[in-house]
């Protein structure tokens, strides 16, 4: 009976100190686990875009003229050669001041006189001409019956024909003079106000579109007085857009021309794939929201998902970009959640039978939440991600979740 009491005091006394034991020992730390795994990885740099018509077409006055109320509005379709998008009627004349209408009416009492004076040279001609005529007329019966010699007549035939030619001088003066006067008088002539709403007819000019396309912008929808040269409107054919976008340069140099280009928020579903064209060799000073100065390097994109796939997008809109600088097809790569800086150098925990290891690890390229591991960590290895200051060589690890995808 003794024994077995001591025994069960035994036993007893050996449970207590294993529970103690186990009590004392420290408990694995739960984490996130996650897999190195290859894939395709691909570095963008973001920024905001603006969509715009490759090819616009502006509409000019070509000649100086009161232009009518617009025929078009913003958004109509027009076909090119068919469809008038401007009637230019011609101008009125300015208002005289007081001098210049006092040497109009001058310039008109001078040419009056001058049409006074041709008539009396016209007039003194045509009696010339008369009496001459008459003259050789008598003369060419006396040379029939011998009466003057041929000499004579000769004389008489040759001065008829000049006072027929001094005649016409003297009419087409005339005819000048009066033309000199009409234009004299039209310098009188008071502006009217034109009627918009009156047929055109011929006398005005009707500019058709240049090109298929819609109308994206009009100056000014009102009958107003253009001069050759102002801008009437402007037509562009949607279906045929492209992103201007203004980059940081030293995100530029990373870019080069074709890279692929993805278009977000935008407004519709989906992404819209483009494609870098142009990339401009010289920058330009702006002044950033914060009041900083940044050099901007533009560069245009063109659109290659089809108008039938990004229904709504027009001239002038914003979206998102990110440009493709870098990409890979089979890249190694872990969360940048794992890692952190060690003794100036990249770092991570690995799981090793249970336990976290510290390892550097040699990164590559960095794209969003993702890095490119090119030393320190094999394929299917398993990293912790966002460790704790409870995170040590050595300390046992529990996983707590066991996470495949480590982003793009």
């Amino acid at each position: 009976m003794r024994m077995f009491r001591i025994i069960v005091g035994v036993a007893l006394a050996a449970l207590l100190l294993g529970a103690l034991v186990w009590a004392l020992l420290p408990k694995p730390v739960l984490v996130d686990l996650a897999e190195a795994r290859r894939g395709p990885l691909e570095i963008t740099v973001s920024a905001e875009g603006v969509t715009q018509v490759r090819e616009k077409w502006a509409v000019t006055a070509p000649v100086t003229g009161n232009t009518l109320r617009s025929p078009v509005d913003v958004g109509d379709e027009v076909e090119k050669g068919n469809t008038v998008v401007a009637v230019i009627q011609p101008a009125e004349p300015a208002f005289l001041d007081a001098r210049a209408r006092r040497l109009a009416e001058v310039s008109v009492e001078e040419a009056t006189a001058a049409v006074r004076l041709a008539e009396a040279n016209l007039a003194r001609s045509e009696a010339e001409l008369e009496h001459l005529e008459a003259e050789l007329e008598r003369y060419r019966i006396l040379a029939d019956r011998g009466a003057v010699s041929r000499t004579v007549l000769e004389d008489a035939e040759q001065s008829a024909i000049t006072a027929r030619a001094d005649r016409e001088v003297a009419f087409y003066e005339l005819e000048q003079q009066k033309a000199t006067k009409a234009r004299m008088e039209a310098q009188l002539s008071a502006p009217s106000t034109p009627d918009p709403d009156s047929d055109p007819g011929d006398c005005c000019l009707r500019i058709t579109a240049p090109h298929d396309g819609t109308v994206l912008d009009v100056v000014d929808v009102n009958a107003r007085l253009a001069e050759a040269g102002t801008a009437l409107l402007t037509i562009g054919d949607l279906s045929d857009l492209e992103i201007e976008v203004n980059l940081l340069s030293t995100d530029a140099v990373e870019i080069e021309r074709g890279a692929r280009a993805y278009i977000e928020r935008w407004g519709g579903t989906g992404v819209i794939d483009a494609q870098v064209r142009r990339i401009d060799p010289s920058a330009f000073a702006r002044v950033s929201a914060l009041g900083i100065e940044e050099q901007r390097v533009r560069l245009l994109l063109d659109i290659l998902t089809p108008p039938e796939q990004r229904q709504g997008l027009g001239d002038q809109y914003r979206v998102f970009v990110r440009i493709v600088s870098w990409a890979g097809a089979d890249v190694l790569q872990i969360p940048q959640s794992a890692l952190f800086r060690h003794a100036e150098r990249w770092a991570v925990f690995v799981e090793e039978d249970g336990r976290a290891a510290l390892r550097y690890v040699e990164i590559g390229h960095m794209s969003g939440d993702t890095a490119e591991v090119l030393a320190g960590v094999e394929l299917g290895e398993r990293v912790v991600a966002y460790p704790g200051a409870a995170i040590e060589t050595g300390v046992k690890i529990e996983p707590r979740a066991l996470s495949t995808d480590s982003g793009n």
